[in-house]
């Protein structure tokens, strides 16, 4: 291979760049633009049009261009084609398929008609079961009924015969044998009535109606147990959701029994229903009034109560009365209280526009307030040692409920006599505090000083005030009271929470209003209330049963406060964040707080208030990652400190900017990603006092630069990830080199060059294995880039970064069967070819390139010549040994054409054996068919192109002798 002789052939880049040129055409667009929507409208034939007929009608311009995505599509879309195949497969089923769908449809119609303002009964059902809790142990007695057959008495008529069989199973239903369960912990009942409502089910789908209907009473009857009286909300909720389930599948049935022959109507009325719906509707109605007891013949009567549609047009009307009346027969308030619930959330569900019923049952509520301290509850409560005060809040849920039905959509008249109605029972607490909470927030808010003077007045054994105070802050929090009375009502209110010593009743109150005060005052308002939060809270460590109030502090403040100078000027503030002690939890506030930091803080920033207070929160994550940190909690970290760290900057003043990064770098020394983060804002400090001194550094700013160069090369070998540390060096290493810094520049090329040998066969990429072949050539080509503006040391001889370079390329352990060293011998060849030229491609101002420093010396040509040869030799070596298989010589195809249109483009073919060599690859590269065939006629007709050039006019007795071969 020695007696291949290798010359770059001279270029003239300006000239070359002229000739690429396109050549300027004018276009007259007229009024197309390509910015100008396109209006495509599809094209029917009508359907009285003719045979024959070509008539259509278009709303866009003939001489406007298609739109190639409508034109494809024919004038439809494919997601109008499904929704037009799924109503076509809708239509063909056949009636009774769908009628299971109707009635969801018609019960989802009638529960929009209520509105989205409405705040359902399922949003509030599960903030009953978290706060209606007991530790006690709780029983289920269930009378499992026989289901033995009874013998007819032969004398009786059809009808009596009827009416004994009904009576005979609900006997059975209610005298059956007793099953008691005992000593169930409160999830074990919540996961015993959710069976019962499975069972429920499952017998009704197995036709089992009778079995239904006896879960459903024996469900009912255990709403008359108080034994355990803080847990009776909750078993309301739960056993009322099997009363919903039984409402829904006799009403379902109903329907479905209707929809033959056809659907109803959505306002169907009872004339439309036939006669088979409405006597077995009437047989449950039957079988209802004969349950003995009150209470699950008042519940299941008002389960089906939407039933009663399909009877009479004013059947709802009728019975609403009749249950209203039946609640009086219940002794127990509290029973009566959701007994009375209940029937007002079944009555806004099935009409919404009888008020009447509603407004009676919270005049019988009212009616049985003194009933509470009778001596009846009284002796209950003595005997579950329950203080009044807890005793009244369970009414809370019934009594907000009841008020809220009253209170939908009604005129604000009516909150007027509402409060008239409480002055009258003294300012009863209880009542107050289910006002404040049902009326909307913006008719409360507009009275906020007379609730405040109403709930002086109330009697605060019964009911803590801090609660009815807590009631009207949520009000407050969603409408603002008028401007004049905003500071006294929170004066007023601040008065009585300070004075609550129970440390989690007073955070539940003042976490409330901290939304009031963010909203309306000044940071000096904000600050005294959390001065007076961190003075309740901090004795006892009472803040650490109180983190999640506390993080809605929090949370609350940055959602007003978005100037985080006037937030951190606050004196308490910094303290109040010192309460969260818990690690975890810290480190969620520190997180939530960096988020709104990011996202709100729109300028950068050099404020030593915020910067200290931040660097302090950063830390405070930081310091949280451990040898367990997961990697995905290790990212979200980095990308919050690094956000902060990309709005830190100190404007001209570069050295302080340089300290707050060395600073930066020893607090966050285990996010590598931070790392990351800090060596690429030094390297644009370095960049950005090369563009402020327009690259005539002065002894201080040169002295800068140099220790940017510095900084980067000392944090750069702390990272552990190899192709981080490759970039950043090469990074560094063109900074410094833009910058004039000629040693540091060398040391940072060198270091990347020695780490090389490191760089493993395969690295993890998103957690997988992959292999770094394709990386590693990547990062070497543009090393290589960067190596010709790269001037010799004196003191290590000719190219001695390139020879260190292909060195380490010969001495790398590479995968069997790779190319990746060929190629990069390949990739080297334009390099060296670059190298030899007059003037270079392109330079870095004010740094003498090796064009200037030989100046074409003729041994420095003679050395680039030598090493061109030695690669080529490497090459053509490794391509003798791709003959094998199919594979290799595939392998050795794409080499060999790599190879020749290096030679072409940068060797001077005027050599014979330089051209000999050109035109053997092109052999090679289609001796097996495996060249692929347009890329070998383009490159074939650019060299002819070239040819035509006066100064590459040798080519043409190359190109003579290149010859397409085909496959075959």
């Amino acid at each position: 291979m020695a007696a291949v002789q290798w010359r770059s052939r001279g270029r003239n880049y300006e000239a070359e760049l002229q000739r690429c040129h396109a050549e300027g055409i004018p276009v007259e667009f007229g009024d197309y633009h390509p910015l100008k929507p396109i209006m495509v409208t599809d094209t029917k034939s009508r359907r009285g049009t003719r045979k024959g007929s070509t008539s259509s009608s278009s709303s866009s311009s003939s001489s406007a261009p298609a739109d190639p995505l409508s034109s494809m599509l024919d004038g439809t879309d494919p997601l109008s084609m499904f929704a037009a195949a799924s109503s076509s497969e809708t239509s063909a089923l056949p009636r009774s398929s769908s009628t299971g769908d109707l009635g969801r449809k018609k019960r989802v119609k009638e529960e929009e008609a209520l509105g989205a303002d409405f705040e359902s009964w399922s949003s509030k059902r599960g903030d009953i079961l978290a706060r209606f809790t007991t530790t006690e142990k709780l029983s289920i007695s269930l009378s499992m009924g026989s289901d033995r057959g009874k013998a007819p008495n032969p004398g009786s008529s059809a009808v009596s015969e009827k009416v004994r069989t009904r009576l005979e199973e609900l006997d059975d239903l209610e005298e059956g044998s007793q099953r008691e369960l005992l000593n169930l912990s409160q999830q074990d009942y919540a996961n015993r009535i959710e069976e019962l409502n499975q069972s429920l089910k499952e017998a009704w789908s197995s036709d089992q109606k009778v079995k239904a209907l006896k879960i459903v009473i024996q469900c009912s009857k255990l709403l008359s147990d108080t034994s355990v009286i803080q847990f009776y909300p909750s078993k309301f909720v739960l056993i009322t959701d099997i009363l919903d389930t039984f409402g829904r599948l006799v009403y379902d049935r109903i329907w479905t029994m209707c929809c033959d022959p056809r659907p109803l109507p959505d306002s169907f009325t009872a004339e439309d229903v036939n006669d088979t719906a409405k006597e077995t509707c009437l047989n449950w109605f039957f079988k209802i009034a004969s349950i003995r007891e009150l209470l699950p013949r008042l519940y299941v009567e008002a389960a089906i109560l939407k039933c009663n549609r399909f009877l009479s047009r004013s059947g709802i009307q009728e019975t609403l009365p009749r249950l209203t009346a039946m609640i009086r027969g219940i002794g127990d308030p509290l029973v009566a209280a959701y007994a009375r619930a209940y029937l007002c959330r079944v009555g806004m569900e099935v009409a919404p526009h009888l008020k009447e019923s509603l407004n009676a049952n919270f005049f019988d509520l009212l009616a049985t307030f003194r009933q509470i301290s009778g001596d009846s509850v009284q002796r209950q409560l003595h005997v579950q040692r329950v203080e009044v005060p807890v005793y009244l809040t369970l009414y809370s849920p019934a009594i907000s409920w009841i008020l809220q039905c009253i209170a939908y959509r009604a005129p604000e008249q009516l909150l007027t006599e509402m409060m008239e109605r409480c002055k009258m029972m003294a300012n009863n607490a209880l009542l107050l505090n289910s006002i404040m909470r049902a009326f909307r927030p913006e008719f409360v808010a507009t009275r906020a000083t007379d609730f405040i003077g109403m709930i002086k007045d109330c009697d605060e054994s019964g009911f803590p005030k801090h609660l009815l105070y807590g009631s009207l802050g949520r009000s407050l929090g969603c409408a603002d009271p008028p401007e004049s009375e905003r500071l006294t009502i929170l004066n007023e209110a601040w008065k009585v929470i300070t004075k609550v010593r129970n440390a989690e009743d007073y955070m539940n109150c003042a976490e409330i209003w901290v939304e009031f005060t963010c909203r309306h005052f000044t940071k000096r308002e904000v600050n005294t209330v959390l001065a007076d939060i961190i003075k309740h809270m901090t004795p006892d460590r009472a803040f650490e049963d109180a983190y999640p109030q506390l993080q809605s502090v929090i949370r609350k403040i940055l959602t007003y406060f978005h100037d985080f100078s006037i937030l951190f000027s606050m004196e308490r503030f910094l303290p109040f964040l010192d309460m969260f002690q818990k690690d975890s939890v810290r480190v969620e506030v520190c997180k939530s707080f960096m988020e709104i930091f990011i996202k709100h803080q729109l300028e950068v920033t050099r404020d030593p208030v915020i910067l200290n207070a931040m660097l302090h929160i950063c830390k405070t994550m930081h310091d949280s990652v451990n040898a367990l940190t997961l990697e995905d909690e290790k990212r979200s970290l980095a990308v919050l400190i690094t956000g902060f760290i990309r709005m830190v900057s100190f404007g001209r003043d570069l050295e302080q900017q340089l300290t707050f990064c060395v600073e930066a770098r020893a607090t966050f020394c285990n996010l590598e990603p931070v790392l990351v983060q800090l060596i690429h804002t030094v390297n644009q400090l370095a960049m950005e006092t090369r563009r402020v001194m327009r690259g005539n550094h002065s002894r201080k700013t040169a002295a800068f630069v140099r220790a940017c160069a510095a900084y980067c090369f000392i944090t750069i070998p702390s990272l552990s990830n190899i192709f981080s540390r490759l970039h950043l060096y090469l990074l560094s290493g063109q900074v410094a080199l833009a910058n004039q810094c000629l040693s540091q520049a060398d040391a940072f090329l060198k270091a990347a060059v020695s780490i090389l040998p490191e760089v493993p066969r395969s690295i993890s990429v998103e957690g997988k294995l992959r292999s770094s072949e394709s990386f590693l050539l990547d990062f070497i080509n543009n090393f290589l880039a960067t190596l010709l503006v790269i001037p010799d040391h004196p003191e290590h001889g000719v190219l001695y970064l390139v020879r260190g370079l292909l060195n380490m390329v010969q001495d790398y352990t590479w995968e069997d069967g790779s190319d990746a060293k060929v190629r990069i011998y390949i990739s080297a060849l334009p390099l060296l070819a670059a190298m030899s030229q007059d003037t270079y491609l392109y330079s870095i101002a004010k740094v003498d390139s090796n064009e200037t420093l030989y100046g074409g010396d003729p041994k420095f040509l003679s050395e680039i010549n030598k090493l061109c040869e030695t690669l080529i030799g490497q090459i053509l070596d490794h391509l003798k040994g791709l003959s094998k298989d199919e594979q290799s010589t595939r392998r050795q195809s794409a080499l060999a054409f790599s190879l020749f249109g290096v030679l072409v483009a940068h060797g001077d073919l005027r050599n014979n054996k330089l051209s000999q060599l050109s035109i053997n690859l092109w052999n090679l590269s289609h001796k097996h068919g495996h060249c692929d065939t347009r890329i070998a006629v383009r490159t074939l007709e650019s060299i002819k192109h070239q040819a035509q050039l006066p100064a590459m006019a040798h080519l043409s007795d190359t190109v003579q002798r290149l010859a397409l071969q085909s496959r075959t």
